[in-house]
């Protein structure tokens, strides 16, 4: 018995007629079967956004490549072509709390995240049992007197692990360090962070003993792609939960990580699947 391959076309070019027509017609003269197929045309900036999910057409991917080249030159496309069978490799960066990396790795293990957890990387030793668990190498890049040399150094190790474990994804899982903006741009479009959606107006520690004091009423969490603005990068997925004034300062930290991960891994899921294409400051996530 075979199995279809299936792909998944994603487009980015400036708005005109003929580009739907123009890439199913391309599919259907190879036999293709569309699966389902989004688009999304900008009026503000006038790009229009494309995802075509699809089987059949051919069994290797790089001939599809080679064919579908020269129509997107002729609509000056930013495209990429993926197959579904060839999962993302993912690298996950911790700190000390690790909600969002236990989660992460329950969702991987039940097959909720199509993604292969190649690594784990953390500036503390607190998770590497956890990692053993899982069976996943476990890296302790400590940042070792606090100087810039450090942190160089520190981050010349993390992009290593990246090279040679052929990362696709970097997942910042409550990573407590600020990347560098070599490091930013090395992971351009490539790294996700999640964050509580308090800031700025709570910063430092204990954001959400900050929030208890201001009596806050709903509490969130904002997953984005990393960039050199801090904690302003392109936003992918956001979740809230409202909360009341019999909730102590605990109770809102618990509700706050569940918040935390859940966002977090709508957002990994979604760039997996290749839902989510980058638009200015923002994103377009289709469905």
């Amino acid at each position: 018995m075979t199995t279809e391959h299936r792909f998944i076309l994603t487009l980015v070019c400036a708005d005109r007629p003929g580009i739907v027509h123009a890439v199913s017609g391309f599919l259907s003269e190879r036999s293709a079967n569309i699966v389902d197929s989004a688009q999304f045309g900008d009026a503000l900036t006038g790009d229009f956004f494309m995802r075509v999910h699809f089987s059949g057409g051919a069994a290797d991917s790089d001939a599809l490549r080679a064919a579908f080249a020269p129509l997107a030159e002729s609509f000056g496309m930013r495209w990429q072509l993926h197959d579904e069978a060839v999962r993302q490799r993912v690298m996950i960066m911790v700190s000390k709390h690790g909600h969002c990396l236990n989660d992460l790795l329950f969702r991987h293990r039940s097959g909720q995240l199509p993604i292969e957890i190649a690594a784990i990387v953390s500036n503390h030793r607190d998770f590497y049992q956890l990692a053993a668990t899982y069976d996943i190498p476990f890296h302790h890049f400590p940042l070792l007197g606090g100087t810039a040399q450090a942190k160089a150094a520190q981050e010349a190790r993390v992009l290593e692990v990246v090279q040679q474990e052929r990362i696709d994804l970097v997942v910042l899982a409550r990573y407590m360090q600020i990347l560098s903006p070599a490091l930013c741009d090395a992971l351009a479009g490539r790294a996700i962070n999640i964050h509580h959606s308090f800031l700025p107006s709570f910063k430092g520690a204990k954001p959400y003993y900050q929030a208890y004091d201001r009596g806050v009423k709903l509490i969130g969490a904002t997953a984005h792609y990393v960039t050199t603005d801090l904690d302003e990068g392109p936003i992918i997925e956001q979740e809230v939960a409202r909360v009341g004034h019999s909730m102590d300062p605990e109770q809102l930290t618990a509700v706050g990580r569940d918040v935390e991960c859940v966002a977090l891994a709508r957002a990994v899921k979604w760039h997996a699947e290749h839902r989510v294409l980058i638009n200015g400051h923002k994103t377009v996530v289709f469905p």
